[in-house]
């Protein structure tokens, strides 16, 4: 009796398979990991609905209960299934009701094909390498446990373009056959089940983005580091060079310490001498000689030396003749002439004409 049930069941819900999102509830197989299956995703449910399963050829005589409910504020909205529920290639059945105020909420039973519901991993480990001076290969791997059921999209698009450029492609690589060393690119990739595995239409989300070319010119990405790196880059940089540079001048460099800091003048430094060296003796300091020194003492007397005349000649007349005769300084003896040669008393320093 209940394998008839399951027939009649069977056979109404093949009209419904042709799609993958059936209406009222969307199930999806993340890379062939777990299975979800949502029904509360557009509106609350206002009752705990239970989910019921089973596959086709039946594996067992009644149907599963679900074991792990995605709730939300307490109310059922989905289920999680694990890998060792998750069974491909076999018709998959699902049966929701719950009772409500007396009444009971059934939404219909629907069946589907899980290897046409399986929503593959986003590619990883994304690489760019220069083949040729204008052609860059791109390459990356994949999560999925069935690398050769998957087909992929590539999309990239440059800092001067507005719309992505998408290309498919078969195999783990792509190359680009003509680039522009002037612009950005910006480089994603998306896979999903391929024809030959599956009849899905889930793509992966796209991968962490890869990027290329000349960012210089990237006024968006250059407007968003900048602030970045001129405030915890090259603002502390600077800072410190800045302050390096003087602490060496204000160390090494006297000049700047008397730009910075005159000195007040210590004009006592050029009379170390005077008074370190020759005591005090300023005369000795200067340079001034003996004879000087003394002439300017105040009991200084000048010592006297004599000076004889020498006898006129034949026929010439002494200087004197008719003048009153030389006489000695008053209070001094005067030394003794002879009668022929008077002499004179004169200073050291005078000067007697002959």
């Amino acid at each position: 009796m209940f394998l008839t049930l399951i027939l009649l069941l069977a056979v109404r819900s093949q009209r419904a398979m042709a799609t993958q999102r059936q209406q009222g509830v969307e199930c999806v197989l993340f890379n062939d990991q777990y299975l979800t299956c949502m029904w509360g995703s557009k509106e609350m449910p206002t009752a705990n609905y239970s989910l019921y399963y089973w596959y086709f050829p039946p594996s067992s005589v009644m149907p599963v209960e679900c074991k792990y409910y995605l709730q939300e504020k307490g109310i059922n909205t989905g289920c999680w299934f694990n890998h060792s529920e998750i069974i491909q290639f076999r018709t998959f059945y699902i049966h929701i009701n719950a009772s409500h105020e007396g009444r009971s909420l059934v939404i219909p039973t629907k069946g589907m094909k899980l290897q046409d519901l399986v929503k593959p991993a986003p590619p990883v480990n994304l690489t760019i390498q220069n083949i040729t001076n204008n052609q860059l290969q791109l390459t990356w791997d994949s999560m999925y446990n069935k690398p050769h059921c998957l087909e992929y999209a590539v999309r990239y698009k440059s800092n001067k373009d507005t719309r992505w450029t998408e290309h498919l492609a078969s195999g783990k690589i792509f190359s680009f056959p003509s680039v522009d060393y002037e612009k950005y690119y910006t480089f994603n990739v998306k896979s999903k089940i391929s024809q030959y595995c599956g009849t899905t239409q889930l793509w992966s989300e796209w991968s962490v983005p890869v990027f290329w070319g000349n960012n210089a010119t990237d006024k968006g990405v250059a407007e968003k580091q900048a602030p970045w790196f001129w405030i915890h880059v090259v603002l502390p940089t600077a800072s410190l060079m800045l302050i390096l540079v003087l602490v060496i001048l204000l160390i090494r460099m006297e000049r700047v310490w008397v730009i910075l800091m005159p000195r007040i003048p210590n004009p006592s430094k050029n009379f170390d001498e005077l008074f370190n060296t020759h005591q005090g003796n300023f005369p000795e300091w200067a340079g001034v000689s003996k004879d000087v020194v003394e002439s300017f003492k105040p009991n200084y007397s000048e010592s006297f030396c004599y000076v004889s005349e020498l006898p006129p000649k034949e026929g010439s007349t002494p200087l004197w003749e008719g003048r009153d005769k030389p006489r000695a300084p008053s209070g001094r003896s005067s030394a003794p002439a002879s009668s022929s040669n008077p002499g004179l008393i004169l200073s050291k320093n005078s000067y007697v004409g002959v």
